[in-house]
C-alpha cells in the first residue's frame, strides 16, 4: 500500500474582508448595547417604583398606624446590624425607619429565615420600644395547603391569626419558642418556626439599631 502525502487546502482569506467583517461585528455589537441601555434606562425607574410601591405596601401591613406612618429610604445595613441577625438564627435584607407625626416609631425589617421547603421572607415591625407591630410574609415556598396556612395568616385553634400572635411580643418575652410562647398551627410546626426565627431575628436587629 503506497504512502499518500495529504495535504490540507490553505483557504486564502482577503484582508478586506476580514476588516469588513470585523468592523461590521464590531458595529453590530455596539448598537446592540447601546438599545439595552436605553431600554434599561426607560424600564429601569418604573420597575424601581414599582418595587418601591410593593415594599411600603409591605410596611403598611406590620406597622400600628398604617395610616400615618411614613419610611425612610433603605437603611444601610451595619455589621453590628448583620451580626445581630445571624444571632437570632435568619438574616436581614433591608431596613427602614418609621416616623408617625414626624416622631419615631421604630422600624420596619425585611428577614429571611429557613422554612419547611426554603426561606421565607417576611417583613416586620417593631416599634421604637422593641414591641413587633406585625408580621407579613412577603414570599415563600412553603407547601400549599400546610405550610402556606402559616404564610397566609389562618388563625389557630384560640382564632388569633398564626402570624398575628406575634403581635406585642418584644425581647422582654426572651427567646421565642414555638410550643413556649408561640403557638404552631396544626400539620406546619416546622413554618410556624421559620416565622418564629423570623421574628427573633427583627427583634435582635431592632435591639442592635436603638
Amino acid at each position: 500500500m503506497s504512502n499518500e502525502v495529504k495535504t490540507k487546502e490553505k483557504v486564502d482569506m482577503d484582508p478586506k474582508y476580514i476588516i469588513t467583517l470585523t468592523v461590521t461585528l464590531f458595529v453590530t455589537c455596539v448598537i446592540v448595547a447601546g438599545l439595552l441601555g436605553l431600554v434599561n434606562q426607560v424600564t429601569a425607574p418604573n420597575i424601581a417604583a414599582i418595587n418601591k410601591e410593593k415594599t411600603e405596601a409591605a410596611m403598611k401591613m406590620v406597622v400600628a398606624d398604617p395610616d400615618n406612618s411614613e419610611f425612610s429610604d433603605k437603611l444601610e445595613l451595619t455589621e453590628e446590624m448583620t451580626a445581630a441577625a445571624t444571632a437570632g438564627g435568619g438574616s436581614v435584607t433591608e431596613a427602614y425607619a418609621v416616623t408617625v407625626n414626624g416622631e419615631s416609631d421604630g422600624y420596619a425589617l425585611k428577614i429571611v429565615a429557613s422554612g419547611s421547603q426554603g426561606n421565607i421572607e417576611m417583613m416586620v415591625g417593631v416599634d421604637g420600644e422593641g414591641v413587633v407591630t406585625g408580621v407579613s410574609v412577603v414570599d415563600s415556598s412553603e407547601t400549599a395547603g400546610i405550610g402556606t396556612k402559616v404564610t397566609g395568616n389562618e388563625p389557630l385553634a384560640s382564632g388569633v391569626g398564626v402570624l398575628d400572635q406575634f403581635i406585642g411580643k418584644s425581647a422582654a418575652d426572651g427567646g421565642l419558642t414555638v410550643g413556649s410562647n408561640v403557638e404552631a398551627i396544626t400539620g406546619a410546626t416546622v413554618s410556624t418556626r421559620g416565622v418564629t426565627t423570623g421574628v427573633n431575628t427583627a427583634l435582635a436587629v431592632a435591639g442592635v439599631m436603638g
